[in-house]
């Protein structure tokens, strides 16, 4: 029992992290028998980790036909901004009103390794770099928000942000997006300078410009790249 759960948490690991990196395209059929090939791993922990990933929204399963990769389309992209910016500007106000020295030291931190990994990111890069971007750059949004002092509000962000992942690598695989990096950290300063003046109105402004530009980017690339197969 615990082998097969190991092995579950396996290939969930796997399978989530070619979906979110644009590995696995959207609408692709996932059978049971090609992904245990994939990942070398048996049928039973795949179809385990396949129902959970379908409860998390990354995988679709369709009746008589079996699992899918989730679909992409442009307005739940808007609606995904939309929410985010209801639920993280009201994290990020409760954040800055209860944020300690220690959290906001944490923020410095976590930018400063996001821009790190931002100035080493050619347009070139492997994947292994790319990875480590988006990483960080999850690390520095969650730490914005992460003292609202709901674990439920954080829990919906954070799935949140792991969606909105998709689409952004879905875009650099079709249309690659190296000037939208580079003004995005120069976004995440200014969103950093105003929430350690304790700028709330400001820091939420800056939060919701961002989410904006950002989709407005997304909208110029067509990230609907194929049909569900049979």
């Amino acid at each position: 029992m615990s082998e097969a759960r190991n092995l579950s948490e396996q290939v969930y690991d796997f399978i989530r992290r070619d979906i979110l990196q644009g590995i696995l395209l959207p609408d692709k059929k996932l059978q049971i028998e090609t992904v245990s090939e994939r990942y070398n791993i048996g049928a039973v922990p795949v179809r385990e980790a396949l129902n959970r990933l379908s409860a998390e929204g990354l995988v679709e399963r369709k009746k008589q036909r079996g699992f899918f990769v989730a679909s992409l389309p442009m307005k739940d992209l808007e609606e995904l901004v939309k929410t985010r910016i209801w639920l993280e500007t009201k994290a990020l106000s409760e954040s800055i009103a209860n944020g300690s020295e220690e959290w906001e030291d944490g923020l410095v931190l976590s930018f400063h390794r996001l821009a790190r990994t931002s100035r080493r990111l050619e347009p070139d890069s492997g994947a292994a770099l790319s990875e480590e971007w988006e990483i960080r750059h999850k690390e520095f949004h969650m730490q914005l928000i992460n003292q609202c002092g709901s674990s439920w509000l954080l829990g919906f962000c954070s799935t949140m942000m792991d969606q909105a992942v998709r689409y952004r690598n879905i875009s650099m695989h079709v249309g690659p997006s190296q000037k939208r990096r580079e003004g995005a950290a120069e976004e995440h300063k200014e969103i950093l300078d105003a929430v350690v003046a304790r700028e709330s109105a400001l820091a939420c402004k800056l939060l919701e410009a961002h989410y904006q530009t950002t989709l407005a980017a997304l909208r110029t690339v067509d990230i609907e790249l194929q049909p569900a197969e049979d």
